[in-house]
């Protein structure tokens, strides 16, 4: 199991060495041996290893990994360039096209959004191959929430986009810190996006509060496979 290594490092670090994740990280070690876990094991603290603390400016918060085959990559809502789109990031490219005109790529690789500070957080890490929710309340939810009170306690401009009851939950742990917009909307599942997904402009409004606040706004486009490669 890789672990973290960059700024996050030192404000979770007393959590590696609590009785829970202990536990947690013995349980999930038994399970890739035993079973197939996705994402693979050097995946599983992506969502830190690309954006790391300093650079976080938005906040999307998931639930846990996708659990089809090749599918999951460490950063919510996101799949590998080869995998099909899934459902629910389909809808949020078309409320991304309605809102501030993208057009519709044709992968779900969003690691260019992480890399620009976006942090795509699942609040569990790990998932059993086609078993959705077969690894939570083992611990996951307990470190992750340790994540967003990191997060809660940064004294900067920061954007928490909280789609659907499951993240809106974790409002109760942010502090009202006034340099920090929180908005909510319905999950992009085809169950609650026509409830009001569509047409929140999240990301509109996440870039006029970055630029608002002198920072670079994020380049939400995700390019078509063929040009990622060129631009490789």
């Amino acid at each position: 199991m890789s672990m973290i290594d960059n700024d996050w490092l030192v404000p979770l670090k007393k959590e590696f060495s609590k009785p829970y994740y202990k536990d947690l990280f013995e349980f999930v070690k038994n399970e890739y041996s035993t079973t197939v876990v996705y994402p693979p094991a050097d995946d599983i603290f992506n969502a830190f290893a690309l954006t790391p603390l300093k650079d976080v400016k938005v906040v999307i918060l998931g639930q846990d990994p996708y659990h089809g085959d090749g599918q999951a990559h460490g950063l919510c809502f996101s799949v590998k360039p080869d995998v099909e789109i899934p459902p629910s990031l389909v809808n949020i490219y078309k409320e991304l096209h309605d809102d501030c005109g993208c057009y519709i790529p044709d992968n779900g690789y969003l690691t260019k959004w992480a890399k620009q500070g976006v942090l795509l957080l699942n609040t569990v890490l790990t998932v059993r191959a086609h078993q959705a929710n077969s690894h939570r309340g083992i611990g996951w939810e307990e470190f992750t929430d340790a994540a967003i009170r990191i997060l809660d306690q940064q004294d900067r401009p920061m954007v928490f986009l909280l789609w659907g009851r499951p993240a809106q939950m974790k409002k109760s742990m942010l502090h009202r810190n006034p340099k920090h917009l929180i908005l909510e909307a319905p999950h992009p599942s085809p169950l609650s996006a026509y409830r009001g997904f569509f047409g929140c402009k999240h990301f509109s409004q996440t870039n006029e509060f970055l630029k608002a606040n002198g920072l670079e706004p994020i380049d939400w486009q995700i390019e078509n496979r063929a040009e990622q490669k060129t631009e490789e």
